[in-house]
């Protein structure tokens, strides 16, 4: 890096008052930035775009035009902290001009009880522009990971005559080919399995306290992928201080994430009492608890309650993130507890939870698992 370059760094990264030292002067592009990130991180400034739409839209246009979208993205979520612009995506000029990703889709959901009606379609409009995002780049994985792993969950070894699905067949005896006969022994029959509507159940107990955003993001999109899958029934509960059952949600995750309100406190008693209601196949049924395990309602009911649920035959899971950001704070006590009783304990990306539920569908070892793909386990 040149001198020049040196000075017109550190220029822009100490902001251009009086003790800055560089002495450099800006060009007209340059200057430009330097205002749009002053708006923001001056803090001598603070609020400095001021609560009209205008501003606001005018300053989200600059750091489109002036930084790449990782950067945009981080500045926006820097706006909402520093500034206290949380009004600005009540208004529907602002979000039409936003940046949409899963932290902007978790705070529209926290505001959606207050957002106007002229901005709920615009609103609604973001939402499912990153839903649909989310639902390209990760329906394909969860549902080749399901299938395949139900597949071979499913696959009768010791078939009768009229069960033998004779392609598998053939294939997996092709290394006993007789030439002298013109034939194959079968020496390994592999049959269709028995069928059935639905070869697991499948239960998301989802924590939609605030500080779970892009976890229930993440859980809606996954709760529904998995809800078109036939083999599988899913369900989804969420819970603050209070319970709420949006199973039926499902098959529209727009409308899934819209009927969550995050907010309010933490109930998971009260959550793990209903989800015992509604399991209906215990050895059959994995349970996703995806929580901070900050208890506030009843700390010694909800031990009960999980024991009973474990000794009850389901693979219980907890999840303390599903976001790309790892683990949050969370409840070390009740994380021990979890542990204690042979329960997982973990974060998960997005990217992992597929291969995640191919292993729980095959019931494999979920810590060993974690382990191998260096995912920490939380105790």
């Amino acid at each position: 890096m040149n001198p020049e370059d040196n000075l017109r760094k550190w220029r822009m990264i100490l902001g251009g008052h009086q003790n800055d030292g560089t002495g450099y002067s800006l060009d007209k592009m340059d200057t430009q930035i330097d205002k749009t990130l002053e708006a923001l991180y001056d803090s001598d400034k603070k609020g400095g775009l001021g609560p009209s739409s205008p501003n606001v839209s005018r300053w989200l246009g600059d750091i489109r035009t002036f930084f790449p979208g990782s950067v945009v993205q981080l500045m926006q979520q820097d706006a909402l902290k520093r500034l206290n612009l949380t009004q600005m995506l009540l208004e529907k000029e602002t979000l039409a001009t936003i940046e949409a990703d899963v932290h902007l889709v978790a705070t529209l959901m926290t505001l959606s009880k207050v957002i106007p009606d002229k901005t709920k379609d615009t609103a609604r409009q973001v939402v499912k522009k990153v839903v649909d995002d989310l639902l390209k780049k990760l329906a394909q994985p969860m549902t080749t990971a399901i299938t395949g792993s139900l597949n071979r969950s499913a696959r009768n070894m010791r078939p009768r005559h009229n069960e033998i699905n004779w392609h598998t067949t053939i294939l997996k005896n092709l290394k006993h080919y007789q030439p002298e006969y013109k034939t194959i022994v079968p020496e390994t029959r592999v049959g269709f399995g028995k069928k059935r509507s639905s070869l697991k159940d499948i239960l998301l107990c989802l924590d939609q306290s605030g500080s779970m955003g892009d976890s229930v993001v993440y859980s809606g999109i996954f709760g529904s992928v998995m809800a078109s899958i036939p083999a599988v029934t899913t369900k989804m509960i969420v819970f603050d201080t209070a319970v709420a059952d949006l199973t039926e949600e499902l098959e529209d995750p727009v409308d899934l994430l819209f009927g969550v309100q995050l907010g309010g406190g933490t109930d998971i008693h009260a959550a793990l009492t209903y989800c015992k209601q509604v399991i209906t196949r215990p050895t059959e049924t994995i349970m996703l608890l995806i929580t901070d395990l900050f208890e506030g309602g009843n700390p010694a009911g909800m031990r009960t309650k999980a024991k009973e649920i474990v000794a009850s035959g389901v693979q219980l899971i907890v999840l303390l993130a599903l976001n790309d950001s790892g683990a949050p704070s969370y409840d070390h006590y009740n994380a021990q507890f979890f542990a204690d009783l042979g329960v997982p304990v973990f974060a998960c990306t997005p990217d992992k939870f597929p291969d995640l539920m191919a292993h729980a569908i095959s019931k494999q070892d979920i810590n060993m698992w974690a382990a191998r793909e260096d995912i920490a386990i939380r105790k």
